[in-house]
């Protein structure tokens, strides 16, 4: 029989990888027990081995780049029970319910705002960036707030609704540039305390609140990088809450990842536990069933490209001040980071999710719709 080493060299070697080879993306094995724990608990236990310093790749990016391109994952996730029963429970179990929505905000939004403000842009938008026309993180940023804001036809004294606001970044840039009137909510704390800060003397309001509790019309509706934390088994509902909230002649902004193989119903067994708890990425097919009916759909841009070289920039800013997370997170923390940024970057790579901003309005509105790019 196998040993379990060779087990993994046999399966690696299908990605083109090999351990302790000389490319930079082969693995560079320090414990024997990484064999065993790949084995066991597929990608759940590759990344909890990379925490504890039990193999080292110098390029992660391009290491999970071949894994995702050859359908690596996939094998790894077939044969591991672990991720099988963490699937069964994602059917079974709301995993987004009231109580469970505001694990993430704890986990991961609640960190710490010095960590994330030296990562992100000046905006603090923890969101994909619109590359185009940009040459740097700051300038792709407000290329998306402005996109946005095209899409939704802003003018002045509109009220918007922004789901999901983080540090408030959206909410500034339209209150500043296009003199609306902003109402965010966000579940994190931390969040809603920057954000306040950050946007002090504009017309904006930011609420800690679920959206399950909005019961207010609003003229416009935004939700960026919000949708991902909703849940399958909650999209419907969302899409009702946002319609009785949209004004009949509104429209609805949808900004967020989506996975481009179908319906999922839970996510990589390592995101859930250390970075988004209770997140799961939406299929195309799971947005379209949860507005038939309710929404009429004007526009489906995919960029989901530009996440690669938005996640590339937050990755340089956090090697750039390591020193600085090692010091809030520790070590296993801050591989635990670098680790996240990297093998999404490369899940955006291999084209296994895009970035989507889906634009809606109500059956009933009037008037030709023209979106913007």
């Amino acid at each position: 029989m196998p040993t379990d080493k060779k087990l993994v060299e046999e399966l690696l070697a299908s990605a083109g990888i090999q351990t302790d080879g000389g490319n930079p993306y082969d693995i560079k094995v320090n414990d024997a027990r990484f064999y065993r724990r790949l084995i066991e608990n597929g990608s759940l236990g590759v990344g909890e081995a990379y925490m504890e310093g039990w193999w080292d790749c110098d390029d992660l990016q391009e290491l999970f780049n071949r894994v995702l391109r050859t359908g690596l994952d996939k094998h790894i996730r077939q044969n591991s029970l672990k991720y099988l029963m963490f699937g069964l429970r994602a059917k079974l179990f709301n995993q987004q319910s009231r109580h469970k929505s505001k694990r993430v905000a704890k986990q991961h939004y609640d960190l710490g705002n010095h960590l994330y403000e030296l990562m992100l842009d000046k905006y603090m938008m923890y969101s994909c960036g619109y590359w185009k026309d940009a040459d740097n993180l700051d300038e792709a940023q407000e290329h998306k707030l402005d996109l946005i804001c095209r899409k939704l036809k802003l003018r002045p004294g509109l009220k918007v609704l922004d789901i999901g606001c983080g540090w408030g970044g959206f909410a500034k840039y339209a209150a500043e540039k296009y003199q609306v009137k902003v109402t965010g909510i966000t579940l994190s704390v931390e969040q809603a305390n920057l954000a306040v800060e950050k946007c002090e003397g504009l017309d904006v309001t930011i609420r800690v609140q679920d959206y399950r509790d909005l019961d207010e019309t609003f003229d416009r509706i935004v939700s960026i990088g919000m949708f991902e934390h909703v849940g399958y088994k909650n999209h419907r509902r969302f899409m009702e809450i946002c319609s009785k909230c949209l004004d009949r002649k509104g429209i609805f902004l949808l900004h967020t990842i989506g996975a481009n193989d179908g319906d999922q119903q839970s996510t990589d067994p390592w995101i859930n536990k250390y970075i988004f708890p209770g997140g799961v990425l939406p299929g195309a097919c799971q947005i379209a069933r949860s507005i038939e009916q309710i929404f009429l759909l004007e526009d489906w841009h995919n960029f989901g490209y530009d996440y690669e070289t938005t996640l590339q920039a937050w990755l340089a800013n956090f090697k750039a001040h390591l020193s600085d997370f090692e010091a809030h997170l520790g070590r296993s923390g801050t591989r635990m980071w670098e680790y996240y940024l990297a093998t999404c970057a490369a899940a955006f790579n291999s084209r296994k999710i895009g970035l989507w901003q889906v634009v809606l309005r109500h059956p009933t509105g009037s008037g030709k719709y023209i979106s913007e790019r």
